[in-house]
């Protein structure tokens, strides 16, 4: 740690961007009284200063000061108290922590503090409000920045912790872009090897993904959201990768996305075409021999979960 007031300095590019009134906005950062102004315009100067993360990570107290404003939401969020402006402060916060976690320089070390377990309890909430709906999907927008560097460490880290049910919660029934944001992360976790395996080692996690998948595909049918569809329908064809949960899904897959039900959602979408198209085809390829039957995976998973140690503990779906 050191301070800013020293730091040395990096290179330029920064366009209209005054180094100092950064450097000043970060050291405000660690004072209550200058705060929520400094953390409102360095939350608007993200995108146009590269190395913000670096510089906010290693500047004395800031971390600190941005969990407090976390933290300190915490009381007003059960019961539901939160207000507008206690929401787009703690949003701004969550902004600056999603820059940290984007960066390559310091995502190893946000993962390694458990910073994203701060924000578990703005996933937690079911309240329907403006405010509460902003802080989920601001609180979805880190872990997803996490998840889109396709990085083995941040799915490995994921795994052992509750973002698997959390995010199938939402998927379920939160708004539009909450949904979307939700169902992405899950698509990255099952697009990595690791996640796969992991959801599909228990007929337990994978029911319950195909369930809450199942009930997004008839929302979708009423009421059609092609952003939303295409992840949900790429989460379908990685299932389908693994040969149990492909099985499964010979029994289990929404009739709407056999016939022409998003025929014209797609009309214009190759991309979630090809993918729907490679779905069916899998499904419909002979079975194959050595695959275990669904019957003995749910006993083996009854079985399994027996000895799981993270029975009890929000792990296991």
């Amino acid at each position: 740690m050191h301070s800013l007031a020293t730091a040395a300095p990096v290179p330029t590019a920064l366009a209209q961007v005054d180094r100092e009134k950064i450097y000043q906005w970060i050291n405000e950062l660690s004072s209550p009284e200058t705060r929520e102004n400094a953390l409102l315009e360095l939350s608007k100067k993200r995108e146009s200063v590269p190395d913000l993360a670096p510089m906010l990570w290693h500047s004395f107290g800031t971390i600190a000061a941005l969990l407090q404003e976390i933290v300190n939401i915490y009381p007003s969020i059960n019961p539901p108290t939160l207000t507008a402006h206690q929401s787009n402060r703690v949003c701004n916060a969550l902004a600056l922590l999603q820059c940290v976690a984007s960066h390559p320089e310091t995502r190893s070390a946000f993962l390694a503090a458990h910073i994203p377990l701060f924000l578990y309890p703005f996933l937690h909430t079911v309240s329907k409000t403006r405010p509460f709906e902003y802080l989920r999907l601001t609180s979805l927008g880190v872990i997803g920045a996490l998840v889109k560097t396709d990085e083995q460490e941040v799915i490995n880290f994921l795994l052992t912790t509750e973002i698997i049910p959390l995010c199938l919660r939402i998927m379920e029934s939160g708004s539009e872009l909450s949904k979307t944001v939700a169902t992405f992360i899950l698509q990255k976790i099952l697009l990595d090897d690791t996640g796969l395996a992991y959801i599909c080692q228990t007929y337990e996690r994978f029911s319950h993904v195909a369930m809450i998948l199942g009930k997004m595909v008839l929302q979708l049918s009423k009421e059609p959201s092609a952003r939303l569809l295409k992840h949900v329908v790429r989460c379908y064809l990685r299932l389908s990768d693994n040969p149990r949960a492909r099985e499964a899904l010979r029994q289990c897959l929404p009739d709407q996305l056999k016939d022409t039900t998003f025929a014209q959602v797609l009309k214009d979408d190759t991309t979630t075409k090809r993918w729907l198209a490679q779905l069916v085809k899998n499904l419909q390829e002979g079975q194959v021999i050595w695959c275990q039957p669904v019957e003995q995976w749910v006993m083996a998973s009854l079985l399994q979960d027996r000895e799981c140690p993270c029975r009890g503990k929000g792990l296991s779906i």
